[in-house]
């Protein structure tokens, strides 16, 4: 990726990428897929609150070294650093946890469909008038068509025999607070005159300092440290979080968000690969027939149809995201979640 410049300065031309896009598409979506394994692995040895811190440490270290790399600093004023400690805990410190104590007692595979319910649970709010980005019918009717794939993959028919209730219902809210966080950060931090890379590193850094104080208040500290979990934890954080961000940073500066951001549909699909061949874990009929419906209907709320006036203009927004995208060297938002999300809220962030 090309070297952004200090904020308020102008970037210069990026340099053309050595590895070809739909290359490091493909490594981003089996990054940000096995990501669920490494969480499932990282809790054999760990309890979920030091997963999650262990996760957003490697991952802001990672940030914070580009960062000192590309000659980039923090951000400076205080406002700054308020919203971004909202964001660290609804878009990081609190979903990251939730997914680590789901795992404890539900599949990959599920938590990977969970997560692909953020754009509904974006769709919902909504409706609620707590985005700016007013639903559509078939937005609306890809509302409808995810709440069925959710219901497909628990298996409703059956009385959700098999799937644990209190494990699946922490990776839904987990999903809910990716949706929240992001309507909250394209509100907060969209232009703020810092670097993107700068926000994310330090949403990062606070969301590890505030797991840094609670974990221990929950958890007792760990007593060893297994050199499997550990490299999952690790893994998770290098790669899942910081090398994550990084590819996707790029991805969206040469191809726009809308293209980039379609790992999305990826992400179960390799989280479901990962748990069934390495962990053993058992798939029925209805998870993948359930999991194409959920992404089916993410598809359509994710969708920018011309029905009314403000979809126009949201899909004109979009358009001028990819464009600007491509002249600056990076999405406006800060840290990206696995999830269709990011692309709504850098789409938004911009004039």
């Amino acid at each position: 990726m090309s070297t952004a410049a200090t904020p308020g300065s102008s970037a210069a031309p990026a340099a053309r990428p050595t590895v070809d896009w739909r290359i490091r598409f493909g490594v981003l979506s089996l990054i940000w897929g096995f990501s669920f394994l490494f969480i499932k692995v990282g809790t054999d040895g760990f309890a979920p609150l030091y997963v999650s811190f262990g996760r957003m440490f490697f991952g802001a270290a990672v940030l914070l070294v580009t960062l000192l790399v590309t000659r980039q600093r923090l951000p400076r004023r205080g406002r700054t650093w308020a919203h971004l400690t909202v964001a660290a805990f609804l878009c990081n410190a609190l979903p990251f946890t939730l997914f680590a104590y789901a795992e404890l007692s539900i599949s990959t595979t599920l938590a990977g469909i969970c997560n692909a319910t953020t754009p509904l649970w974006g769709m919902l709010l909504s409706l609620v008038a707590l985005s700016e980005d007013r639903p559509t019918r078939r937005r609306f009717a890809g509302l409808g068509l995810g709440f069925i794939g959710v219901l497909t993959v628990l298996g409703a028919w059956q009385g959700f025999s098999g799937q644990d209730a209190e494990g699946t219902l922490l990776a839904l809210i987990a999903s809910l607070s990716y949706a929240v966080g992001w309507i909250y950060v394209r509100r907060t931090l969209s232009d703020t005159g810092d670097s993107h890379l700068a926000k994310s590193g330090s949403q990062l850094l606070l969301g590890a300092a505030q797991l840094a104080v609670v974990a221990p208040l929950f958890s007792p500290l760990p007593s060893s440290f297994p050199v499997v979990p550990l490299l999952a934890v690790f893994a998770l954080g290098a790669l899942g979080t910081g090398l994550a961000f990084l590819l996707q940073y790029a991805l969206v500066a040469e191809v726009g968000p809308t293209t980039a951001t379609m790992t999305t549909y990826f992400i179960p699909v390799v989280a479901t690969a990962a748990g069934v061949s390495l962990l053993g874990e058992d798939l029925t009929w209805n998870t993948p027939v359930g999991a194409l419906i959920v992404l089916a209907g993410a598809a359509l709320t994710q969708s920018r149809g011309a029905g009314t006036g403000t979809s126009r203009t949201a899909a004109r927004s979009e358009d001028e995201a990819a464009a600007t995208a491509r002249t600056e060297t990076a999405p406006e938002t800060a840290v990206v979640p696995e999830t269709a999300a990011v692309a709504e809220a850098e789409a938004a962030a911009r004039p």
